[in-house]
């Protein structure tokens, strides 16, 4: 079966066309209705809302979540170390506990520990 990705490149152009003018619309709109009234700033036209949405991506890192456990290859990482967790044992567990929370900074409050108040 061939592979016909090129017919779809003018759907995903245009997807992707009616997307960024729908954000700079919502930028715009936002703008002039809420800090052109609290703020007294000047109106934006769709445009200068497309500018700041292309200076936030840039500035900012853009409009993608986060790479972590809701991608696929974080699921796959996160199946690995939760099949090494389940295999160590109580003393390898408590010295991965105690290097997490070295390296992390979070000390005692880590894994679900309470802290000893004294």
């Amino acid at each position: 079966m061939k592979k016909r990705w090129h017919k779809k490149i003018p759907i995903v152009i245009l997807i992707a066309t009616a997307a960024t003018f729908a954000l700079s619309g919502a930028v715009m709109l936002l703008w002039n209705n809420v800090l052109a009234a609290v703020l007294h700033v000047g109106m934006l036209s769709i445009w200068q809302a497309m500018g700041i949405l292309v200076l936030s991506k840039i500035l900012f890192g853009g409009f993608r979540g986060r790479r972590g456990f809701g991608d696929k290859d974080g699921w796959r990482m996160r199946k690995q170390v939760m099949g090494k967790w389940q295999n160590m044992t109580d003393e390898e567990k408590e010295i991965f506990k105690s290097k997490m929370r070295h390296s992390c900074g979070r000390g005692r409050h880590s894994f679900g520990e309470t802290a000893d108040v004294a």
